[in-house]
């Protein structure tokens, strides 16, 4: 039997343990008390012998049996099944990583089924028994110190989102090409939190309405009313990590654009340059071209060449190729192309 502890309260104070589930039972009835048994992973044969040393309800077995259930309260008749979702960040892999904590509350027992190793609710115990004024208000106080422990754990999570948040955007202005891939990460792991801890508000308020009215457990009370502050703030910061990083994703492909428009700026003063280059580079091939035709027709030699016998010749080939070359030179420096 995975059973982490298994106590019996009086007014408070711890009694001497029982030496089983049964014992637990009777216990409970001669010592007018409560009994806090904490379960660790139970397979379904345990929980079902403590199901039945209790009398749960079965819906509310199968479903601590199922776990990955969301934050939630359920009544069957004057018993109750209620949900807490926990969390903590793994801050080397970017994850938020859920536990599942089950507690089946009666009026002279509470049963906590625990799927993860964390929360540790050694602690929690550990804490009732040094107020044994508040343990003493019975199961409903075990409740409220649990789902104080859940709630607390949740400060963690959203230190190591900020963290990464304010990562991002050093990143997002150091043109880093991987930070859209850890926006949307980030932001998944963000809305998961969020979804994971929504409900939560809803059970603690039914709780409080439920104890409202007993001064008995004003105290209790009033501690969850503290618990359901905290989960307003942990929803109001999460909410706004939700639209830092939406909008973190929209400047990301906004830096992203402009840089890809300086890049085909670039490229295309490139190629303007080139292009001015190419002209240049033409403009002086024409220019060099007709010279060299000229050249290249008399200096073939044939025989029957009658330009070879003028006396002018040789001046009136000079005087064509220097004035084709000015006529080039001055048409390409009109055109911008030297």
């Amino acid at each position: 039997m995975p059973i982490i502890d298994n106590a019996v309260y009086v007014d408070g104070e711890r009694t001497p343990d029982p030496v089983s589930l049964s014992a637990t039972y009777d216990l409970v009835k001669d010592r007018h008390g409560f009994g806090w048994i904490g379960l660790y992973r139970p397979g379904a044969a345990e929980l079902q012998s403590v199901a039945d040393e209790f009398s749960l309800h079965p819906l509310a077995v199968e479903d601590a049996l199922e776990g990955h259930q969301r934050p939630k309260i359920e009544r069957y008749g004057g018993d109750r099944f209620v949900v807490l979702r926990h969390a903590r960040y793994m801050d080397s892999e970017e994850r938020v990583d859920f536990g599942e904590v089950d507690l089946f509350v009666g009026q002279d027992y509470v049963v906590v089924v625990r799927h993860a190793e964390a929360p540790e609710l050694q602690a929690v115990r550990g804490r009732l028994e040094a107020e044994p004024k508040l343990l003493a208000k019975g199961p409903l106080a075990v409740l409220y110190a649990i789902a104080d422990r859940v709630v607390d754990d949740y400060s963690p999570v959203v230190n190591g989102l900020e963290n990464d948040i304010d990562e991002i955007e050093d990143q997002l202005f150091a043109g880093d090409s991987s930070v859209s891939q850890r926006i949307y990460e980030l932001t998944r792991e963000v809305i998961t939190f969020q979804r994971a801890i929504a409900p939560l508000a809803g059970v603690l308020q039914q709780l409080r309405a439920e104890i409202d009215g007993r001064e008995d457990l004003i105290e209790v009370r009033r501690g969850l009313r503290d618990v359901l502050d905290h989960v307003t703030r942990v929803q109001e910061r999460v909410e706004g990590f939700r639209v830092l990083l939406q909008n973190a994703l929209t400047v990301n492909s906004t830096l992203v654009g402009q840089r890809q428009n300086d890049q085909i700026e670039k490229l295309t003063r490139d190629a303007y340059e080139q292009g001015n280059q190419v002209k240049k580079v033409s403009s002086w091939a024409a220019i060099g071209f007709f010279p060299g035709l000229l050249a290249s027709i008399w200096g073939m030699n044939f025989h029957d060449m009658p330009e070879l016998d003028w006396p002018l010749g040789y001046p009136l080939a000079l005087t064509a190729m220097v004035t084709l070359g000015v006529v080039l030179y001055v048409t390409f420096k009109r055109r911008n192309w030297l």
